[in-house]
């Protein structure tokens, strides 16, 4: 079978999207040929059954229209190099090229996994034969040609390395640093820990999306206030190879968004054994209620990393252990390609 891949970005070290080239690694594993059709392309280190088509944001501004022009130009030239098309994320591809892809025979699917939704992402739902997410609270969840699918980690890159030590009472945040990823409520919890005499060391790792900046700096203040600065560290955003020796360097990572999306970055924490503390409702039957805490609440989430804390170091040990486990079982890269592939045919 012959693959059609439509996404945002291609880019190996974009710090949010680079997992993606990952994915595509895998998928070409198992697929005659790739073609993928991106917004944006950067580096890009992909097997030779791969083409990669960019509409060209890269080069700088342009017109929508000039996309659009671009992205129906790809898809019909290389009509017979694909048998089926996968959408990731991005519903906009679908009610664009939808029809066109009903009239050629392809077989459409999308990957959509967020809370929120409309009328134009029904519509996008209506174009595809199949629909894939991985939170039951994600808006697509409720069709029934809808299947909830692994998150798609790579656990032979994100695993523990022995020789990286993790720091005592180390806590992580990993992600953007935009008001939707909820970083003020850790700092909160971090001032709570800090006037309860507790012992620790944070690290806040991202880059705010554009249009952000001012709550980024919002949060640097919110630290400098709470003289915290001696124990909260803020990082740019990393290319997502490097994330495993962040992961592998801090004992626990927190995550603060909604329980509509499963955050991979989550399960990227675990597999490096990292201990989690979450309050994504979707986890509660898989990692148990010491590492979940009530949704935007600064003292609950205080209260669970005390706890988290004060475990000694074997049973910090053992926890992460656990937690591997459960990505390389549940939520591997490898189990994601080939519930895809089965479901394709």
């Amino acid at each position: 079978m012959k693959l059609l891949i439509v996404t945002q970005k291609i880019d190996k070290n974009d710090p949010v999207l680079g997992f993606f080239h990952g994915w595509i690694v895998e998928f070409s594993k198992h697929f005659e040929s790739v073609v993928v059709i991106c917004l944006e392309k950067g580096l890009v280190e992909l097997p030779d059954n791969v083409k990669v088509l960019s509409l060209g944001k890269e080069d700088g501004r342009s017109r929508r229209w000039k996309y659009v022009s671009r992205f129906i130009g790809h898809i019909w030239r290389e009509r017979n190099d694909y048998d089926a098309v996968f959408v990731h994320m991005n519903q906009e591809y679908v009610l664009l090229g939808g029809l066109i892809w009903h009239i050629l025979g392809k077989k459409i699917t999308m990957w959509r996994n967020h809370q929120v939704g409309g009328f134009l992402t029904d519509l996008a739902v209506l174009f595809c034969h199949k629909v894939f997410c991985t939170s039951k609270y994600s808006y697509t969840a409720k069709f029934k040609k809808t299947l909830l699918m692994p998150v798609g980690i790579d656990t032979e890159l994100f695993n523990r390395k022995p020789e990286i030590a993790k720091l005592p009472n180390s806590i992580l945040f990993f992600g953007r640093m935009d008001p939707v990823k909820k970083p003020e409520i850790l700092i909160e919890a971090l001032r709570i820990l800090d006037q309860q005499g507790v012992e620790f060391n944070a690290s806040f790792y991202g880059n705010p999306s554009p249009g952000n900046e001012k709550y980024y700096d919002s949060l640097k203040e919110k630290v400098m206030e709470g003289s915290l600065g001696s124990k909260i560290k803020f990082h740019p955003g990393i290319p997502n190879p490097e994330a495993v020796q962040v992961y592998n360097a801090h004992e626990v990572c927190v995550n603060l968004t909604d329980s509509g999306s499963y955050d991979k970055t989550i399960f990227e924490a675990m597999a490096c054994q990292a201990l989690v503390q979450v309050s994504n409702k979707n986890l509660t039957d898989l990692v148990g209620k010491d590492f979940l805490f009530e949704e935007n609440n600064s003292e609950s989430l205080a209260d669970k990393l005390r706890k988290l804390l004060s475990f000694d170091r074997t049973l910090k040990g053992q926890y992460g252990e656990k937690m591997r486990a459960i990505v390389v079982q549940k939520f591997s890269l490898r189990e994601l390609a080939h519930d895809l592939i089965n479901n394709l045919g």
